[in-house]
């Protein structure tokens, strides 16, 4: 590399860093939901990247809390057991069994490499799930049929949540720790029951009144009709591109905890690719857009 080049590059790294002073500066002190799932899960480079990228916004002031899902760590742990998972209307029916592998899997393996992975980057995680200082309370979801709504499906150990007291993510925060939560919620008999991580990633930071959530995806974000990136969306804008079937599928869920999150008070939902490098820290400390960003 001869001088001009060098001194090139070293420009552009000064360039890229004061441009993230003004985002740094703004979002000092808040906090920032990540629901981390996707490639960026289950890449090892991704992974080393993500736990930095975590690290990073805390060391420079922010308050990242990460949710995490771990569907495919789930079958490959019940197939060992040769276990058939069995789905109604794309949801996994959780029976006592199932609900056993769930927790050991979420819980133990996903949830401590992550913590593992972000400790090792230089941070300080702490591993949660829903039964942590009554973190989430949870009730059996009522699924209805898609077809005919008097019939109603059971799923099992399935949850839809009743209450979030976050009091204990507030004090891990306020004590330099980053959570890292499962999303394992509990019921009035102590039963525990398995909840949608997009799920519980939009109604904490509902709960916490985050600055941002965000959700790793393997999608670029919203598309439209010509499979053309969305960079910004409103919750009218939403509604008007599922009803004309541009949005549909595995979207929907994520899109509908997205939007209530929006409209409860977090400044900005950003669905993110989670398949490019560092997309996380791009999308909050850059003007690149490297995903869809929903505001309320």
């Amino acid at each position: 590399m001869h001088e001009g080049s060098r001194s090139d590059a070293v420009l552009d790294k000064a360039e890229i860093l004061a441009q993230a002073l003004p985002y740094i500066r703004q979002f000092h002190g808040k906090t920032l939901v990540i629901k981390y799932g996707g490639n960026a899960m289950t890449d090892p480079a991704l992974q080393q990247d993500f736990a930095e990228d975590v690290v990073l916004l805390k060391l420079v002031g922010m308050n990242p809390v990460v949710v995490h899902g771990g569907g495919p760590q789930i079958e490959a742990a019940l197939k060992r057991l040769g276990k058939e998972g069995r789905f109604i209307q794309g949801m996994r029916v959780t029976d006592a069994e199932t609900m056993e592998v769930v927790e050991w899997v979420l819980a133990g393996e996903v949830q401590q490499d992550i913590v593992g992975l972000i400790n090792q980057a230089g941070g300080k995680a702490v591993g949660l799930t829903g039964r942590d200082g009554g973190l989430i309370r949870a009730k059996k979801l009522k699924m209805l049929d898609h077809k005919d709504p008097s019939v109603e499906h059971d799923v099992g150990q399935v949850g839809e949540i009743v209450a979030i007291d976050s009091s204990v993510v507030k004090a891990l925060q306020d004590d330099a720790f980053i959570p890292v939560v499962s999303p394992i919620g509990f019921g009035v008999d102590n039963e525990s029951y398995n909840i949608n991580a997009d799920v519980v990633a939009s109604r904490l930071a509902t709960e916490l009144q985050a600055e941002k959530l965000l959700l790793l995806t393997n999608i670029p974000g919203v598309l439209d009709k010509a499979g053309q990136l969305l960079p910004t969306l409103t919750a009218a804008q939403i509604d008007a591109l599922i009803e004309d079937g541009t949005i549909s599928g595995g979207m929907l869920p994520k899109l509908a905890g997205a939007i209530d999150a929006a409209k409860a008070g977090v400044n900005a939902v950003h669905i993110v690719d989670g398949r490019v490098p560092h997309a996380m820290l791009l999308e909050i400390l850059t003007d690149q857009a490297y995903g869809t960003m929903i505001r309320g």
